[in-house]
């Protein structure tokens, strides 16, 4: 016990530390209202409306140009000599990466815990309108990128909203938006992609290994697995965004394949209670049981958590897209549709579906009023029904989720960090080791203050970046017919130097500028 006291002693200070100042942004953020008996989220909002506008004005893109994201990403239209650094499905598995993790095991718990089976309902339609704000997002962020000497690309909402605003005139509205959305951004990095990473893939193990009473559940062993994870992220951010692509490309497709069919093994052993399951989802949606304020309180917390899981508006996934290579934005603005429908209309769903047809104990004493219970634990649970060892497979899962948010989170938060500091080898050193030193302390923090911390940073960023996203709107409309008229080329034969021609006259007003029919 001696050994530890010194530990014990940091993890004091370091939650006296941040439970103020974090309670303080958070009542701030998330001021709400009373309505009908729920607690009404103006921020939460924000995102709802971006969705549905960007997709009445994209004319449902998500929906008409899904088969089209699919073609691109699995290569059809790459062109290794376009500028960038990766192809397109490693800017995907990059960017998913990135989204995909423990928002989506230890998230649907906790929206689960809080609104109920049918704040699912809510998360996956969510899901969905979030398809068409990544487009819009990820396509400017292609579009407005900066591609160094090096080869390397600089991306994501401070370049975006500095250099569109400046087109449309406002360059001070646009300077300010973008050093809002940098730190935003940055600090959403910090909390959402590495504490929160750190904190509950070490609850996972602690639980696994120890019941959670082991050498990992105490100030000591935790602060040793933060090292461990630590030194990890380090050995892969050091190597930029080529070693996180290389790296996510290969972790990203297994694990989500390994996570899927963990819950699909749980759902056939559970397969008679599914459409009781289902039923329970959708009707809770509308009618929830003790949830305050029903049907606005569960879709409150499933836009939250929806949010938080696949980050559509904040501007984060724009920086890995960035890298792509090509040199038609809306490509990248299409695959990027993609993320949130791997992020939250599959995986979300399957965790969800786990939970619900599993009923195991912890998420009956959840529903029975036990607020104690929160977070990756109800999802174990419900792992452990099928058979005594599946917690050891998501221990896996969660540790592999875990690692590969932070090494992207890393990516994306040392261009914000070099955006307000320069991009300097000691400006970007200071960074890694601050990032990497940090990942110890998630291990240290509880669990709900991390979430708050995170939620109100995460929709920070998206007030500054969805601000932008509207006046930018036009820019990406144009992107996309240019992209879809050089897909109809493409398909109809045309080669590359026959398509640059037509769309050089198309700017001329020459006679080859006449669009090929999609027919």
């Amino acid at each position: 016990m001696a050994d530890s006291t010194w530990a014990d002693t940091v993890a004091e200070n370091i939650n006296n530390a941040v439970d103020r100042p974090v309670g303080w942004i958070y009542d701030v953020v998330f001021w709400s209202f009373e309505a009908g008996g729920a607690t009404i989220m103006p921020i939460v909002l924000w995102l709802v409306i971006a969705g549905l506008a960007f997709s009445a004005y994209f004319g449902l893109a998500q929906v008409r140009h899904f088969r089209t994201a699919l073609k691109i990403v699995r290569g059809r239209y790459d062109d290794p000599r376009d500028p960038g650094e990766v192809s397109h499905f490693q800017a995907l598995t990059s960017a998913v990466s990135g989204t995909v993790g423990l928002g989506n095991i230890a998230g649907v718990a906790i929206a689960i815990s809080i609104g109920g089976p049918g704040a699912t309902f809510w998360m996956i339609l969510c899901g969905l309108l979030g398809m068409a704000t990544k487009f819009v997002e990820c396509t400017l962020g292609v579009k407005y990128r900066e591609v160094h000497e090096d080869g390397t690309v600089s991306g994501g909402p401070m370049h975006y909203l500095r250099k569109g605003f400046a087109e449309l005139g406002k360059p001070m509205t646009g300077k300010i938006l973008a050093g809002l959305s940098a730190v935003f951004v940055l600090f959403f990095g910090y909390f959402g992609g590495n504490l929160f990473q750190v904190n509950q893939s070490l609850e996972q193990v602690s639980t696994q290994i120890g019941d959670g009473d082991g050498f990992f559940a105490g100030n000591l062993g935790a602060i040793i697995y933060g090292l461990v994870i630590a030194t990890l992220c380090a050995l892969v951010i050091i190597g930029g965004m080529k070693s996180i692509g290389s790296t996510t490309a290969r972790l990203v497709p297994g694990m989500a394949i390994m996570y899927v069919t963990a819950c699909l093994l749980v759902i056939v052993f559970n397969v008679t209670e599914v459409p009781a399951a289902i039923g329970t989802i959708v009707t809770e949606a509308f009618a929830p049981e003790g949830v305050a304020g029903g049907v606005l309180g569960a879709l409150i917390v499933g836009f939250q958590r929806a949010a938080f899981s696949n980050e559509a508006g904040v501007g984060s996934a724009p920086i890995a897209h960035s890298a792509v290579k090509t040199k038609r934005p809306a490509t990248e603005g299409l695959v990027a549709m993609l993320e949130p429908f791997v992020d939250t209309v599959v995986i979300c769903s399957m965790t969800a579906l786990t939970i619900v047809v599993a009923n195991g104990e912890l998420y009956q004493a959840r529903r029975a009023g036990d607020d104690s219970i929160n977070g990756i634990a109800i999802t174990s649970d419900a792992f452990e029904t099928a058979l005594p060892w599946f917690p050891w497979l998501l221990t896996m899962a969660v540790v592999l989720f875990a690692f590969s948010t932070l090494i992207t989170w890393g990516y994306y938060s040392q261009k914000c960090w070099t955006h307000l500091f320069g991009r300097s080898r000691t400006s970007e050193l200071v960074f890694k080791v601050s990032w990497c030193a940090v990942a110890v302390i998630g291990a240290l923090l509880p669990l709900m203050r991390l979430v708050d911390a995170a939620d109100a940073f995460l929709f920070l960023a998206a007030v500054a970046n969805i601000i932008g996203l509207y006046f930018l709107a036009p820019v990406v409309k144009r992107e996309l017919e240019r992209v879809l008229d050089y897909i109809r080329r493409k398909d109809a034969g045309q080669s590359d130097e026959e398509i640059e021609a037509a769309e050089a006259a198309a700017v001329a007003g020459g006679p080859s500028a006449k669009v090929i029919s999609a027919d």
